[in-house]
């Protein structure tokens, strides 16, 4: 968001991205393919470069 000069607040006013979502993504929890599709829309990137698949290892 920084590189492409987005900030919250433009994704909460100007692209009605729900603060929650914005929340979730912070703290690395489950969001929605439609969100990581919008974020990748409003950010113009691809998915691979606002996330990655980690497996988790067994305990």
């Amino acid at each position: 968001m920084k590189e492409k000069g987005v900030t919250q607040y433009a994704l909460i006013k100007k692209y009605n991205i729900s603060p929650g979502q914005i929340t979730r993504l912070k703290r690395n929890e489950s969001v929605s393919t439609h969100t990581i599709d919008t974020f990748c829309k409003i950010l113009h990137c691809r998915v691979e470069d606002i996330m990655e698949y980690i497996e988790e290892t067994e305990q």
